[in-house]
């Protein structure tokens, strides 16, 4: 159980006036000074004192206004160290088959989606588990035969493969295999022609080039609504881990010539193969531009693809004799960018899945000179333990994702992801609890649109390794499951550690950034946490979720 909070306060400094209570059950602040109260005082948008109830009530003389949220938790907004909102406004467009556990859902969804337009207009869908085609690969022929011959473009749930109909693909003229500056491949069948399946940037962009977007209102409308639903499961900031959209910095602007953004972005651009030093410098000077929620900061790199679709980088083949190679054609170039990115101060994320990807990612930056630079590998799906120690020892931190586990593996190993490592490999699948065991700093999210964004579930998934709210389902390697405390850092200490920076706190002096949850995320049980309300999502100080329920003094 959590112990009863002191009675302790804090008092504010030189009497000023504070403009916010909040009051609840608890307040975890996270903070190891002030350990857990019952209220917080704040002015604009700062914290400035902590303490019990009773000296709540004197800072709320004299109609100050009070958030009483009687038997909730409060806690640091949490954080999510891995999402793409912008680039995922295009992803996640069209039905959502995440849902889809057969082929003939996916049928049927499709074709509910297609009743709804012209016989020559496109179809998209977004979220589809590859698992859905058993042990075949898969391909576009359930949309040719859901569709009715209409163009289709439907993402596959890693967002690094996509199926495509043969209206789609004819339209893009594509009518074979291509070559590409990095690991991208049209999918062929014996006789050479295509099959639907598409893997990676590249050969996915032939055909979302060509098919219709959203306008610029559109788009700023979207983002608004992806990120007010985020608010809504309790997340006050999150890593944005691309920014190759085009528009993307106007349309962050467009946002906030209109209002505020809902949460916070911290947006690393994503630096790819084959940057002349010209287009590399320009890339860097984007480091430092921001607007009032939102800022660019650091750099997101891709090593290599995902094992689900062949793509990884693995110290052996997989059982279909692909995830061989780097998405970096060249891994030398990767370690003299991020050398160069390490020299002029810049923190980097790279995505590494795949043992040999995050073996050349980990050792490449423990390398690097000590200068107080952190850097970051997200996913580490599969992990070796030669390559965990030097994680431990280099202190560089780790980016994951306790969905993809839940989410897309199972116990048995009968998925797509554990059948192409086979059994060794998949049982280091997600090694959380071994990595915070030996202190590294693990920073938690979703990685949407591959899965969803909801903190509750996320926090619940890596508590129990299996999908919140399902316990019939059994748990993946329950051995690398963590402690709610440590699940909870992972949304906030953890995730502002994973980038250098000191935060997800609710010190004094902090940004007053604060979730409160009608249940208790340390004292409760995790499925029951993940079915929880959202009663308040303060940013800056300023209700997004539950401003209707606050009460003036």
């Amino acid at each position: 159980m959590t112990p009863a909070p002191e009675q302790h306060s804090t008092t504010i400094s030189g009497g000023t006036r504070p403009d916010l209570v909040v009051v609840a059950r608890v307040v975890h602040t996270l903070d190891p000074e002030l350990g857990d109260v019952e209220a917080l005082a704040i002015r604009d948008g700062v914290v400035v004192a902590a303490g019990g109830r009773d000296v709540a009530e004197t800072w709320a003389d004299g109609g100050v206004r009070v958030i009483d949220l009687g038997d909730a938790a409060v806690t640091p907004g949490l954080v999510d160290a891995h999402l793409h909102p912008i680039s995922g406004l295009e992803l996640a467009r069209g039905v959502d088959l995440s849902g889809c556990e057969d082929l003939d859902a996916v049928a049927v969804a499709l074709a509910e989606a297609a009743a709804g337009v012209g016989a020559d207009d496109w179809v998209s869908g977004w979220g589809l588990d590859p698992n859905v085609f058993g042990t075949t690969e898969p391909h576009g022929g359930v949309l040719d035969d859901a569709l009715g011959g209409r163009p289709a473009f439907v993402m596959l749930f890693d967002a690094h493969s996509a199926i495509v109909s043969r209206a789609a693909l004819n339209r893009a003229g594509i009518a074979g295999e291509r070559e590409f500056s990095d690991a991208s491949r049209i999918v062929v069948d014996a006789s050479g022609s295509p099959t639907g399946l598409l893997l990676e940037n590249e050969a996915m962009r032939l055909v979302e080039s060509i098919k219709p977007t959203e306008s610029f209102d559109e788009r700023v409308a979207h983002l608004v609504a992806v990120l007010e639903g985020m608010a809504g499961t309790g997340i006050t900031a999150g890593h944005v881990m691309d920014m190759h959209d085009d528009d993307a910095i106007a349309v962050l602007e467009a946002v906030e010539a209109r209002g505020e953004l809902p949460i916070r972005l911290r947006i690393s651009p994503m630096c790819v193969p084959g940057m002349t030093d010209v287009e590399f410098d320009a890339f860097v000077s984007l480091q430092g531009r921001r607007g009032r929620r939102w800022a660019i900061e650091g750099v997101k790199l891709m090593i290599d693809g995902t094992i689900d679709n062949g793509t990884a980088w693995l110290r052996e083949p997989d059982t279909r004799g692909e995830s061989t190679a780097s998405l970096w054609l060249d891994p030398a170039e990767y370690a003299g960018r991020v050398a160069e990115l390490h020299d002029r101060g810049i923190p980097t994320a790279t995505h590494a899945i795949g043992d040999k990807a995050i073996e050349v990612v980990v050792r490449t930056l423990a390398a690097l000179p000590r200068t107080g630079v952190q850097h970051r590998v997200e996913h580490v799906e599969t992990l070796p333990d030669d390559v965990l120690a030097v994680f431990a020892e280099a202190g560089i931190a780790a980016s994951m994702q306790p969905t993809h586990c839940t989410h897309y593996t199972r116990a048995d190993q009968t998925d797509n992801w554990s059948v192409r490592l086979g059994p060794e490999r998949a049982d280091r699948a997600w090694r959380i609890g071994d990595l915070r065991a030996a202190g590294v700093t693990v920073a938690l999210g979703s990685d949407w649109p591959v899965a969803p964004y909801d903190a509750r579930a996320s926090i619940a998934d890596a508590i129990l390794r299996r999908p919140a709210l399902k316990p019939h389902v059994a748990p993946v390697l329950p051995d690398q499951a963590v402690s709610a405390l440590q699940a909870l850092e992972g949304y906030t200490t953890h995730a502002f550690a994973s980038i250098g920076a000191v935060g997800g706190t609710l010190a004094i002096g902090a940004p007053a950034d604060l979730t409160a949850f009608a249940v208790d995320p340390l004292d409760s049980d995790p499925d029951d946490f993940a079915a929880s309300a959202v009663l308040l999502t303060l940013v800056d100080g300023v209700p997004v979720i539950g401003a209707d329920e606050r009460v003036d003094a």
